[in-house]
């Protein structure tokens, strides 16, 4: 069975028709707007382009960046300012004639990595999203924790320090501010902006406003010695919410995923070394597998195609 996986996100939508072994038909990509109105329209876009490129699609499967409810309504999402109190499932289901689900886009990336990825076949797992900001999916029991509403694992909003920089949902010092994309690219612009990190600069052609987490990682994959210790920094301040969060829930294993994890060991192999020094009795206990997604930050379609495939059979 093909089904659609759509994965809005602060500054992009994918989309696949993905089958039941995970594999990958036809995809598109494209800039996420800034209203509901021209999101639904590009979702619509997108839809039929690839039911024309795969006719049999038979559900559409949705993760969206922001908490969503049971019922399928984005609640809140503070990198879709325009998106906010959009039942997006009833919307949806008026633009696609299929079947359509509508979840949170780290629970359909951790159900996607649980079917097809890092964690299958394990009951009990923890998926860590590094992009714009941060998010978690929880697997217990072999199933998407979802909490009593749906909101579980908002992971991105746990204090880390009060007086910490502004994340973007308007509070102080969460781990978002601190460790996610965005948070990286600033760290390469205030380090860049003093004279501490010209390799990084230099990705950016001399722009410091121009500098994203993605240069500050291209640099350090080239072995940049200000960019490798910009790296360590940041994958200690990854490790500080990854212990939290390990001391509290004691998974099998934790899943790095996420439009960061392209960095590879670049990024895994100081956010374990952090990590294993941080956690409570690091030499005293079974520590969890620290591994990176095996769908990339392709795992998000992926789940959200899986979890329409569940809903259609």
């Amino acid at each position: 069975m093909q089904t659609i996986g759509f994965d809005i996100g602060g500054t992009k939508i994918a989309a696949a028709v993905v089958d039941e072994t995970g594999r990958e038909f036809a995809e598109t990509r494209r800039d996420t707007p800034r209203t509901w109105v021209e999101t639904a329209a590009t979702m619509n876009g997108a839809f039929t382009e690839l039911r024309d490129a795969c006719p049999g699609v038979a559900a559409v499967g949705v993760g969206i960046a922001g908490l969503v409810d049971r019922s399928g309504r984005l609640s809140y999402g503070p990198n879709l300012p325009g998106l906010q109190h959009v039942d997006v499932l009833a919307e949806l289901s008026k633009e696609f004639p299929l079947p359509v689900v509508v979840d949170n886009d780290a629970n359909v990336a951790a159900y996607g990595e649980a079917v097809h990825g890092a964690i299958r076949g394990i009951d009990d797992a923890l998926l860590v999203t590094l992009g714009t900001g941060i998010g978690g999916g929880l697997i217990i029991g072999g199933e998407v924790y979802r909490g009593g509403h749906g909101y579980a694992a908002e992971i991105g909003h746990i204090t880390i320090d009060l007086g910490g920089p502004l994340c973007a949902c308007g509070e102080r010092g969460h781990w978002e501010a601190f460790a996610s994309g965005n948070a990286l690219g600033r760290m390469g612009r205030e380090a860049a902006a003093v004279g501490d990190a010209p390799s990084v600069l230099a990705e950016a052609d001399g722009d410091v406003a121009a500098i994203t987490g993605h240069q500050v990682g291209q640099a350090a994959a080239a072995g940049a010695p200000d960019a490798v210790a910009l790296i360590d920094r940041y994958a200690d301040l990854v490790a500080i919410g990854l212990a939290n969060l390990a001391n509290i829930l004691d998974p099998s294993a934790i899943v790095i995923s996420g439009g960061l994890i392209a960095l590879g060991d670049v990024l895994i192999q100081p956010v374990r070394k952090h990590f294993l020094l941080r956690i409570e009795a690091g030499t005293e206990r079974p520590v969890p597998d620290l591994v990176a997604a095996t769908l990339g930050e392709r795992a998000g379609v992926i789940g959200a195609a899986a979890l329409a495939r569940r809903a259609a059979t």
